[in-house]
């Protein structure tokens, strides 16, 4: 690697305590081998399956993870929001009403004394009727280049995969990365887009291997059958680490490349 280039990391939504203890045991070996210079999680489920607590939030930083990212699960614990305030390397969606707890964006400089600008996006498509993520991540890649920043990742959180292509390609070239969230099952379609930017369409997850997207089995089964509200539990056993690694260009914010991983 050059010293133009920069390598950020980026770990799949992390499910529970099991997606907590996968990433503990492997974290620092993956910064080592990579040469690491940014990490960064999707949170949103790391509290009990749904939410993240004040006290998760600083054990995952702890880990060595640099700006945690979130979607619609973020609301669930409520401790949380008073942690938006202090903290601004942990995100919610950007285009959630302008009223609600947080922020949906951060810039980070890193060792080499590069600014990096992270964004947190959540889709609409089967999912709440918040403000267009569009024209939301539009102005704000807009002001980030603005002030200068080169290299832009993104975490979009969205349900369906239409949304997050359309998206990717709708900024392609004018972001770095965009990394696709919330499905926790990890698609197989990193590449880097036809103007530079490396994308994915969802991660994966971080959590039981034996799992419906790292609940058990038998809950997702009867809630299925029964129509019920049934609750969700985490499963137990294996776990699994997924993510990707992205490689930019500090000078012209274009991705060089997108390494998809999965550690059983």
């Amino acid at each position: 690697m050059n010293d133009t280039q920069v390598n950020i990391l980026f770990i799949a939504d992390i499910v529970g305590y099991p997606g907590f203890q996968i990433t503990e045991n492997h974290l620092g070996r993956l910064k080592e081998e990579y040469r690491i210079d940014l990490v960064i999680a999707n949170g949103e489920n790391a509290t009990g399956g749904k939410g993240l607590t004040p006290g998760m939030a600083t054990s995952l930083f702890n880990l060595g993870i640099d700006v945690i990212t979130s979607g619609n699960h973020i609301w669930n614990k409520r401790k949380i929001f008073e942690v938006f305030e202090k903290d601004s390397h942990i995100l919610r969606p950007l285009n959630y009403p302008p009223d609600c707890p947080g922020t949906g964006s951060c810039i980070v400089t890193i060792e080499n004394g590069t600014q990096i600008g992270i964004i947190n996006i959540q889709g609409r498509s089967f999912m709440y009727p918040i403000d267009c993520p569009f024209r939301t991540v539009d102005r704000e890649v807009k002001r980030m280049s603005d002030s200068g920043i080169r290299l832009i990742f993104i975490d979009c959180h969205a349900e369906a995969t239409a949304e997050k292509k359309a998206l990717a390609h709708y900024l392609d070239g004018r972001i770095s990365g965009f990394v696709g969230t919330h499905t926790h099952v990890q698609t197989a379609d990193e590449r880097i887009l036809p103007s530079g930017t490396a994308y994915i369409t969802d991660a994966g997850m971080t959590g039981p291997i034996d799992s419906v997207i790292g609940m058990r089995i038998d809950a997702a089964i009867e809630r299925f059958l029964s129509q019920m509200p049934v609750y969700y539990k985490i499963a137990e056993g294996p776990a699994m680490l997924s993510g990707v690694v992205i490689t930019a260009d500090a000078k012209n914010g274009k991705g060089i490349s997108i390494d998809r991983f999965c550690i059983t």
